[in-house]
């Protein structure tokens, strides 16, 4: 729990959940499970599934909106009857940063706290989770576009790799928030470096925490978590993901692919489709970038020492039913 007992003077902050831990985890059926137990909402903390259209990729739960249109573009979306906040928000290409996250999460989970529920944060997303728990203030960089030219092609002339490694040397903690294979994502990270002469991750200074929070991880046995991931990339190809990034390819034909579809499971599958591999060398690298993944998640919310590791959903129904009797 991040924040600790005070004088009984001093109000209490409100108390909000959050589940997090590496993908395909089962972070979405426990927040589901706790949401139905304690009255609660979930506020989804994905940086993949905020975005409409990518669904089978982003192993996003099956969404049914009541009221998803122009004029309620931020209406939840309900699985198994409880509201998810934060999920189809915006278009592949449309830009969506960490402050904008954590404004809308903290919009969201003042909404819920004021209906009397109880918010759940749940996602693998560790920016997103330590923006909102940490209350971060997240200044804005302007993009330098003859830096990133610069970058770019110390990629095309060094390659990646050694772009991302030059990239860890400056700022270790990124090796763990940035995917290593998606080109725009190391240039924006070593461009922020190089203008600010900080660490990409030192640019967010904390500010007093909002929230009474509980963070809740799961985290399967190695062996059993190589096997989930596996098995989900299995079933989003037999659900149709290549025929789901098809048809996103055919609505954004014509423009730049947005930086959105260079997420694991997209760029892979665009790459087989381009004919630049077979489609089973394509699976193959999801499967393998995707634990690549997951492991760096586990490092990165390992780093975490607040967070109560649980491997139930009995246990974890008794820590939150003891953290939430609890009163500051």
């Amino acid at each position: 729990m991040r924040s600790k007992t005070v004088a009984s003077n001093i109000p209490a902050k409100p108390k909000i959940v959050a589940v997090v831990g590496p993908t395909a985890s089962g972070k979405t059926s426990l927040g589901i499970a706790l949401a139905k137990k304690f009255d609660g909402e979930i506020i989804s903390a994905d940086s993949r599934q905020i975005y409409r259209g990518m669904d089978i990729g982003t192993a996003k739960p099956p969404i049914a909106f009541k009221l998803k249109d122009a004029a309620h573009p931020n209406e939840p979306g309900y699985v198994e009857g409880i509201p998810h906040h934060l999920i189809d928000i915006k278009n592949p290409d449309e830009e969506y940063t960490v402050a904008d996250f954590k404004r809308d999460a903290t919009n969201a989970i003042n909404d819920i706290l004021a209906q009397g529920k109880l918010p759940i944060l749940v996602g693998g997303t560790g920016l997103y989770v330590k923006a909102v728990l940490e209350n971060l203030d997240i200044p804005t960089i302007k993009a330098d576009p003859e830096l990133r030219r610069k970058i770019e092609k110390e990629i095309e002339t060094s390659g990646l790799d050694a772009v991302f490694k030059k990239l860890a040397e400056l700022d270790p903690e990124a090796a763990y928030i940035v995917d290593p294979k998606n080109p725009r994502r190391v240039v924006r990270a070593l461009e922020v470096a190089t203008i600010t002469g900080k660490p990409f991750t030192a640019q967010r200074r904390k500010s007093e925490p909002l929230y009474d929070v509980l963070e809740i991880g799961i985290n399967p046995l190695a062996e059993v978590l190589r096997k989930r991931t596996d098995q989900r990339i299995d079933g989003m190809i037999r659900d149709g993901l290549v025929d789901e990034v098809k048809i996103l390819m055919k609505k954004y034909d014509g423009k730049k692919l947005p930086v959105a579809f260079d997420a694991i499971g997209y760029r892979e599958i665009i790459d087989a489709i381009a004919g630049r591999c077979s489609i089973d060398a394509a699976i193959a690298a999801m499967k393998l970038n995707t634990w690549h993944f997951a492991k760096r998640q586990v490092t990165w919310f390992k780093k975490d020492k607040s967070i109560v590791w649980l491997q139930n959903e009995d246990a974890t129904i008794t820590v939150v039913k003891r953290f939430l009797k609890t009163f500051l």
